[in-house]
């Protein structure tokens, strides 16, 4: 198999790698960068677990090929927090105990996060409707509302 050397940013931070063609955005952050936040649940895309954003836009990891990285911009869960410091986002998670097994606790926070910073006072129902895409088998996601309903508040009062 071929190799393609890929320059791109990840949280922040310049990174060159090589990758497979096969290899998805997943399998380079799990495996070659030892990013090991993101989590796979489904690998079909149909879970949310494994969500980033890639330059600004939520996307599922597992169905990006790595190989299409050059230049662009990858954000992650290990980029939320910042210098020790949890996020907003991160902190009415633990607050409000919306987390359970974990596995899909990443996904939610990147895309809590990412509609936050695009809407700071969603409604419950937009809040819901964005999430979708993430599915979690533990919670029954009323916490999960309410954290995402705390965060806003704190973020706006920040």
């Amino acid at each position: 198999m071929s190799k393609h050397h890929i320059s791109t940013t990840i949280n922040g931070e310049a990174v060159e790698l090589l990758c497979e063609t096969g290899q998805t955005l997943l399998d380079v952050l799990r495996d070659e960068l030892g990013l090991t936040g993101t989590k796979e649940g489904c690998g079909t895309g149909d879970c949310g677990a494994c969500s980033v954003r890639l330059d600004g836009r939520l996307v599922c990891s597992c169905l990006v090929l790595g190989a299409e990285l050059n230049g662009r911009r990858v954000d992650t869960i290990e980029g939320v927090a910042q210098q020790n410091q949890l996020h907003p986002v991160q902190q009415a998670f633990l607050n409000e105990a919306a987390l359970q097994c974990g596995i899909c606790t990443p996904g939610l926070i990147v895309a809590t996060k990412a509609l936050l910073e695009k809407n700071p006072d969603p409604s419950e129902h937009e809040i819901r409707f964005w999430l979708a895409g993430n599915l979690c088998r533990c919670t029954g996601y009323d916490k999960i509302v309410r954290a995402v309903q705390q965060a806003a508040i704190d973020m706006r009062n920040a």
